[in-house]
Parts: structure tokens; C-alpha cells; sequence
């Protein structure tokens, strides 16, 4: 009789959980394991399961690579206070491993890399060219002349690179994104759960919100210095809460990213006050949100307010990525 009540169950889609045995017979799963299945359902426990409306099909990652420039339009040492170089190579190396970490719990979504790279020296490009050896990622140079005539004269050629290879990250993201498309900066640390977080992440609360979203990785400490109000939202392994600003390193839908088209290219054609600012004007009409805690690490000076995630063990992750 157990058993037939367990096959009925299947069949009408509903999932059984016996808390004697802590675990679901439906899905033949201790109750401590991931019970969602990817594109299908995402199940939370106790709040029970949520259809998934929104799956994701594709993941293309644009990774802006600069080895040379130490921390763009400021005069600060970063954490650890090594060569640029270090910072983009621990944090691709980081990437890579939750790349592979998403593509062994789902191997059915389509996972393509681009790095962008800002004229970086041979030394620089060959120790990055030996760690992405046999991954499936493509190096692409910037082109600084292709932009010349589009953005405005800058004080900095540095400030020019950075608005160029923005620019660059978008076209390719709007000429070659399919589902969503994951914009990166090199200087951040990457737990290995990140990408698969974000994944289940964004079909639960895509689903329940039925729209697309955006997704920031990074817990940021100025989200604790205004006292600004927030939502708090229910992901596949953590809480996530609502925000109104992020840096360039953000996730998104190809849909949202040709909504806001023109959003994204004025970003790019002169230093605006702040940088992200027509970036920042999309989160007024679309939600946005950041994990509790954070996926990812910020390796900005100790004392930016747009760097460093609290309750992190940051040396632990920099070891981790050498």
C-alpha cells in the first residue's frame, strides 16, 4: 500500500516527506540533500516546492581583463597588496572551478566563456592562456580603435580601456547571448557553490516573480551603512535580499539586457558620477538582488564600501586559488 501511494504520488507530481525517517521516498533523497530538481522544481524546506516557470538553458560569461592596472581610478593598494597579474589569475582560477562545479550538478546547461583582454603583456596573457588550457574559453583582444569615435575623450587612457571593454562586454553579450549572460570583473574570488547558487537561485525567484531579474554575487559592505529598507527572498541554499546599486560584475537575461539597451551603451560612452549610474536606473523599474552572505569576494582596498563581503574568510579563499 506504501509503495502505490508513493508511485500515485509521483505520477500527480506531489513529493512525500516522511520527517520519522527524515527523508522524501518520493525523490529517494535524505532531507538534508538538494531535493530541487533544475528546471522543474525548486524545493525548499518547509516552505515546499515552487514550479519552475523560468529555467535556465545557457550561461554565457564575459570575463573584462585588465593584468596590468592595480585598482582603476583610485591611488590604493588592494588586499594582500600583490601584482595585478595575482588578482586576475586567482580570480579566473576561481571561476573555473565553480564553472565545473555547475557543469557536474547540471550538465545539461550550455556554460561559454569570453575574457575580454585589455592589451595585457605576453608574460601576463601566457600564464592565463596555460591556466584556461582545455576549458571551454576564448580570449578575445580589445580593440581600443573600435571606440575611439563612440566614447568621449577621458583624462586617463585607464578610464578610456575601462569604458571600452564595457562597451566590448556588451556587444558581445548582445551579438552572442542566448539565455542569461553573467558579466564578470577580475578581481573577484569566487566560491565554488557561486554559479551553481545563482543558477537554482534565479529559476526559483524568476519563477515566483514570473519575470526576469538581475543578480549581483557579492554582499557589499555599503549595503549595511544607510539603513536602507529591503527584501528578503528565499534562493536554493541561502536568503537573498533586493538592492538598488551593484558594480559592473552582475547577472542577467539577454531579454533585459536588449530591453535596456540604451541603458547599457550610455554606461560606456563617458565616466558618469557614479560609473554604474544608468546601470543603477534599471533597478528602479526590475529587481535586483545579492546573496546572504555573499558568493562572491570583492579584492578592492580593505576600506572600500564597494569591496569586501563580511564573514568571509578571505586568506582561506585566496589560498585556495593560486
Amino acid at each position: 500500500m506504501k509503495k502505490l501511494f508513493i508511485k500515485l504520488a509521483k505520477i500527480l507530481g506531489f513529493e512525500i516527506i516522511d520527517q520519522n525517517q527524515f527523508s522524501s521516498p518520493t525523490l529517494n533523497k535524505e532531507l538534508n540533500e538538494d531535493l530541487s530538481i533544475l528546471n522543474e522544481k525548486s524545493i525548499v524546506l518547509p516552505l515546499g516546492d515552487v514550479k519552475i516557470s523560468r529555467s535556465v538553458k545557457s550561461i554565457l560569461i564575459i570575463i573584462r581583463m585588465n593584468t596590468e592596472v592595480e585598482i582603476w581610478d583610485q591611488n590604493k593598494k588592494r588586499l594582500f597588496e600583490q601584482p595585478k597579474i595575482d588578482y586576475s589569475y586567482r580570480s579566473i582560477n576561481s571561476l573555473i572551478r565553480s564553472i565545473e562545479f555547475c557543469q557536474n550538478k547540471y550538465p545539461n546547461i550550455k556554460i561559454k566563456t569570453i575574457i575580454i583582454d585589455d592589451n595585457s603583456k605576453d608574460e601576463n596573457l601566457n600564464r592565463i592562456k596555460k591556466l584556461i588550457d582545455n576549458k571551454n574559453i576564448e580570449i578575445v583582444s580589445l580593440n581600443h580603435e573600435n571606440y575611439k569615435t563612440l566614447i568621449k575623450d577621458q583624462k586617463t587612457k585607464e578610464t578610456f580601456s575601462n569604458l571600452a571593454s564595457l562597451m566590448n562586454s556588451f556587444e558581445i553579450a548582445k551579438d552572442k547571448g542566448e539565455d542569461l549572460i553573467f558579466f564578470v570583473e577580475d578581481d573577484y574570488l569566487h566560491f565554488e557553490p557561486m554559479l551553481e547558487e545563482m543558477v537554482a537561485s534565479y529559476e526559483r525567484i524568476a519563477s515566483q516573480l514570473k519575470k526576469d531579474i538581475f543578480m549581483c554575487p557579492s554582499d557589499y559592505p555599503y549595503l549595511y551603512m544607510n539603513n536602507e529598507k529591503t527584501n528578503i527572498l528565499i534562493g536554493n541554499k541561502r536568503h537573498w535580499r533586493t538592492v538598488d546599486k551593484t558594480l559592473c560584475t552582475f547577472l542577467t537575461s539577454k531579454d533585459l539586457l536588449n530591453k535596456y539597451w540604451e541603458n547599457f551603451r550610455k554606461t560606456c560612452l563617458d565616466r558618469n558620477d557614479p560609473f554604474e549610474r544608468y546601470i543603477n536606473e534599471i533597478y528602479k523599474n526590475e529587481i535586483c538582488i545579492s546573496p546572504l552572505k555573499s558568493l562572491s569576494l570583492h579584492l578592492t582596498n580593505i576600506n572600500s564600501s564597494y569591496g569586501l563581503a563580511p564573514f568571509i574568510d578571505y586568506k582561506k579563499l585566496w589560498d585556495e586559488n593560486k
